[in-house]
């Protein structure tokens, strides 16, 4: 179990909490709030994404019966049909 990190007590006079609290959150930190990716990080990740989900989908209808899939494909069809159209 990994170790608590110990936080300083709040202090209990609402002055001295409000002054905590604005120097904490105007403090100048360091390390950027946003962790920086390798260049392409975000193309191959979508590439893996996308491979998992074609894969996903076929296999999918193998393992589903013929009355599984005839739901499904009513639902689908119903959804599509009840949308209005945009003129």
């Amino acid at each position: 179990m990994p170790k608590q990190v110990k936080q300083s007590k709040r202090p209990s006079d609402v002055n001295e909490l409000a002054h905590r609290l604005v120097e904490l959150s105007t403090s100048q930190s360091d390390t950027p709030s946003v962790p920086v990716l390798p260049e392409g990080m975000s193309d191959y990740m979508a590439a893996i994404g996308r491979k998992g989900g074609q894969i996903g989908g076929k296999r999918r209808l193998k393992t589903m019966t013929k009355a599984e899939r005839s739901k499904v494909a009513t639902k689908a069809a119903k959804v599509r049909w009840s949308k209005k159209k945009h003129k």
